[in-house]
Order: C-alpha cells, then structure tokens, then sequence
C-alpha cells in the first residue's frame, strides 16, 4: 500500500474536452496535508505514515492536544497509511497534491450521506406491489420474511428497511483527471461517497487495472 493523502470535498462539477465533451468530476482540497508520526517494524511492528490534515476543532481532547504539541504542527485529523517506502519522509513535512499525478487511478473512502430511516424499495431496489387488483395498503411493503418450520426464524442480514447510508464507504479505480498544484485540488472523475465539505481519503489504487475502460 502506497502513501495517500486527507482531502476534503469541495463540490461536483465537469470538465470539457478539447472535442468539447464533458467530464462529471469531484473536487477534492489536499490543503493542510502534514506528515505527523512514522510507524516502524521494529518499534510498532509494520511500517506506516501517520498523516494529518489541519482544522478547526474545539473539542481537541488533552491526549490530541498534547501530540500536536510535541510535534509542532496545527492540530488535525490523523490518518494512517501502511508503506514500506518512508525514507524520504520526516515529521512536519508538507505533503501537496503532486503527491500524485494526473491519469492516477486512486481509491477513495469516505462516509457516506446519512438517509435515515429507509424502505426496501429505497434501499434495496426492491419492486412495487401491485397498485391495484386487491392491494390493501400493502403497495411498498416487502412481502414475507419468514421461512417454514425449518429453520422456524428469519435470517441474519435479510434485507429489510432500516438506516440508510452514514457508513464507510470506498469507491475503487477513480481516475484524476486534473490537477491544481498551486492550490492543492485534485479534480477525480466520477462522484465519492460523502456531502460537500466532508473528509474524504485519498490512496492509490489498489488494482490499478489501466485496462479498464472509464465512460
């Protein structure tokens, strides 16, 4: 696994080609990006870069505070990605956004928008029942669960209604189509979990199958 970075989503927005197409793409800020701690084999037992990106908070606990402190650099979200490759990495480096390139392939993970409390035909696609010939208040309902005498009880994970989205979700494959260095913004074809404004990470991908036909 490769170094990455913390973002955050700006916006969707789209890109046109020279042939005048457009690309649906997300902007992503990498502002803020420091490096906070180096994990080692032989003192944690794997190798892994501790990443930080800089905000605002007013709820830093002391342990937090503490950290940040000791290693002086603003206080932030902390992120770890496991690497082998940490030699030319040290404490309170500034990573940007040339951290990668453009045509990249990159994973993105990211919580995503929280729907509430859901039913099954939004969140499982489930069909209707019939509108009509008898249907009794039953038109979004998802039928029956249950099985016969055996096994006589209803199966963990069936699909049924309840909280829709807010989990952790990571879309594989994305591809960057853009870059703006000055500002530390990576434009990513496609959408990433999460609203605007929320934290996303960023990594490279882990298939990376340049293959792959992107529409």
């Amino acid at each position: 696994m490769s170094i990455g970075l913390i973002g955050k989503k700006s916006g969707m927005s789209r890109l046109f080609l020279e042939d005048g197409e457009s690309i649906p793409v997300t902007a992503v800020s990498v502002c803020g990006n420091f490096v906070a701690g180096i994990k080692t084999e032989e003192k944690n037992g794997y190798n892994a870069l501790l990443v930080s990106k800089t905000k605002k908070s007013n709820n830093l606990n002391k342990s937090k505070s503490e950290f940040f402190k000791k290693i002086n650099i603003n206080p932030g979200s902390l992120v770890e990605f496991k690497s082998d490759d940490l030699e030319s990495y040290e404490v309170g480096k500034h990573l940007t956004a040339e951290l990668f390139e453009v045509g990249q392939y990159v994973d993105v993970t990211g919580t995503s928008k929280g729907k509430g409390y859901a039913g099954v035909i939004k969140r499982h696609n489930f069909a209707m029942q019939d509108a009509t010939h008898g249907n009794s208040l039953a038109h979004r309902a998802h039928g029956s669960i249950g099985q016969c005498q055996t096994p006589g009880r209803v199966w963990k994970g069936k699909k049924m209604s309840g909280h829709m989205g807010n989990v952790q979700k990571t879309v594989q494959s994305l591809k960057i189509v853009d870059m703006d260095v000055e500002n530390n913004v990576i434009y990513i074809k496609g959408a990433v979990p999460g609203f605007n404004g929320s934290e996303v990470k960023i990594k490279p991908s882990i298939k990376n199958n340049e293959n792959r036909a992107f529409i």
